[in-house]
């Protein structure tokens, strides 16, 4: 895998540092920087090594954007997420990214032009078209003002029919937030009916327990979408999709994250909207890995990952191409930012050695999504990718140290075996488990990522290394939602609102280790900087200087 054209891949040397330093590079997922509370899981956690880098000396540790703008998304309310942390952190440089690339598609108009939309209103004048995703304001794998820009534009070029198959969120946004948002869809959908336009809801389900899984994990999530909005069958049925929400989230231990499949059904009982042959359907979530396994099975002919019973022949699009290496989808609404030149292709090309591990929930953030949205090598003769089985069949706050311990040993075998001159990690815990909104087993996540860090930093100790630690976006230092005043909100009923998603904490860098040499320190001139600065300061520490595009290196050399 490598990129075409004519680019000069040769690196200048860096003047003052030397190359032939091992570099380990870990990345912490969803460590943010807050103040400390009762609700920062990193505070509450003993993390002796995190603590040292923090307490160590002031010009190797600082805090940068993670989120926003930082990171190539819209505004700075705009969360980040591990996809587009990495992005930033592989490619040097900031891309718009998900949800600004479908802005400004939807602002200018282009989206309708393109051939992914082309391609699907062939079938609006005889068949349905379906929408289907992530119900949502949160910005993360979707919003909500871009469906109902889609639902109006579908509508006002020709979609006579059309049904939406809804995903609840409660991850990304508060747990019983579904219930305005399916309100407000709704209300939409009655509009489009009053101009003549045949418009509801099809079918839902909370989005970990339908459709939305990722990594192929658990393809029995993806059948269950499969089931309700293909073959309109599912173990609930309800006359509208509020009615169907509001009944499902009263049983006990309910909650958005996990509500069971459910259809819609007409007077006879029959299924209002599954998807038949001629019909149109595009998936509007805007962030890839969790619609990759729900696009195989929609897209492929040789399909075997569960019995899809039917296949209609339709026209599928996504809202973007979820992974660029696979084509897949084939055809999408929006064409994905063109990432090229990453600081992993840069290196392959000047000989560095590069190891890169994780567990399978986070595997392709350090190789795929690092890279550019790009499966595969750049050059296997240097590369090698060590993918650890994540657990799968419960969720992550029952075994919340996840795999932390065999990544950060593999990290440290490689590092002590003289064969990389990279060995780059991420270390999952504090997200996946800070989802789970558990705050006890957070603490544990923090501990076991802390413990996978010191064993990796005492490898780089042992071969007169360089360590550079950071994050990719904020969770577990916020596990409640906050009023204006920064205080923990309460509910209706007076109980605590606990936080599940990312938050827009800076995260922090920090470097060290016996190879890194004297008088390099962080840089105070630059105004913001963010994890696309991470790059050329990689970059650097390899004895290189980065290329003049990229966003400028966070360290500086001082003679001593």
């Amino acid at each position: 895998m490598g990129s075409s054209g004519d680019v000069n891949w040769k690196l200048a040397d860096h003047p003052k540092l030397p190359k032939g330093k091992t570099i380990g590079l870990i990345v912490l997922d969803g460590w943010g920087e807050s103040d400390p509370d009762q609700y920062n899981c990193i505070h509450k956690a003993p993390t002796p090594a995190m603590d040292s880098l923090k307490n160590g000396r002031p010009d190797t540790w600082r805090l940068i954007k993670a989120h926003g703008t930082a990171v190539g998304l819209p505004s700075e309310d705009d969360m980040g997420n591990s996809e587009v942390g990495h992005n930033a952190l592989g490619a040097g440089r900031i891309y718009a990214q998900g949800a600004k690339l479908v802005d400004l598609a939807l602002a200018s108009g282009k989206i309708y032009e393109d051939e992914g939309f082309k391609y699907i209103s062939e079938a609006f004048e005889k068949g349905t078209v379906h929408l289907i995703g992530l119900l949502s304001d949160g910005g993360v794998h979707s919003r909500l003002d871009q469906v109902q820009l889609l639902l109006k534009g579908f509508a006002e070029r020709g979609a006579k029919r059309i049904r939406v198959h809804i995903l609840t969120d409660g991850r990304d946004v508060l747990d019983g937030s579904s219930v305005g948002f399916v309100e407000t869809l709704e209300a939409d959908l009655a509009a489009l009916r009053s101009k003549g336009v045949d418009s509801q809801v099809a079918s839902g389900g909370g989005r970990m327990y339908v459709t939305m899984d990722r990594y192929e994990n658990d393809w029995t999530v993806v059948k269950r979408g499969w089931d309700a909005q293909v073959l309109g069958e599912a173990p609930h049925k309800f006359k509208s999709a509020l009615e169907a929400v509001k009944t499902l989230r009263a049983e006990p231990g309910a909650n958005d994250q996990y509500l069971p499949p459910f259809v819609i059904v007409d007077d006879s009982g029959k299924a209002v909207g599954p998807i038949v042959d001629g019909d149109a359907v595009v998936t509007f979530n805007f962030r890839a890995d969790r619609m990759v396994m729900h696009a195989k099975a929609l897209e492929y002919e040789d399909f075997d990952k569960f019995d899809r019973v039917r296949v209609p022949k339709i026209r599928y699009a996504g809202m973007l191409q979820y992974d660029g290496e696979l084509k897949l989808p084939s055809r999408y609404l929006v064409s994905p930012p063109l990432i090229d030149r990453t600081s992993g292709e840069y290196l392959a090309h000047n000989g560095v050695r590069t190891f890169a591990c994780s567990e399978t929930v986070k595997f392709g953030h350090v190789t795929f999504f690092w890279n550019g949205n790009r499966s595969g090598y750049f050059n296997e003769k240097l590369e090698e990718y060590v993918e650890i089985p994540s657990d799968s069949g419960i969720s992550f706050n029952v075994q919340p140290k996840m795999k932390a311990l065999e990544i950060a040993e593999k990290a440290r075998d490689a590092i002590l075996s003289g064969k990389f001159d990279q060995v780059r990690v991420n270390l999952p815990n504090g997200d996946m488990v800070g989802h789970t909104g558990d705050i006890d087993a957070t603490v544990v996540a923090c501990e076991a990522a802390d413990l996978a860090v010191r064993t990796i930093l005492d490898a780089i100790e042992k071969v007169g290394g360089i360590y550079v630690v950071t994050a990719d976006h904020g969770n577990a230092e916020d596990m409640v939602k906050r009023d204006k005043a920064g205080k923990p909100a309460l509910d209706k009923e007076g109980k605590l609102q606990i936080l599940t998603s990312h938050t827009l904490k800076p995260v922090p860098i920090a470097i060290g280790g016996p190879g890194l040499s004297a008088g390099v320190r962080f840089r105070q001139d630059i105004e913001t900087p963010g994890l696309a600065n991470v790059a050329a300061t990689v970059m650097n520490l390899h004895g290189f200087v980065a290329p003049s595009d990229y966003e400028t290196s966070l360290i500086e050399v001082v003679d001593k």
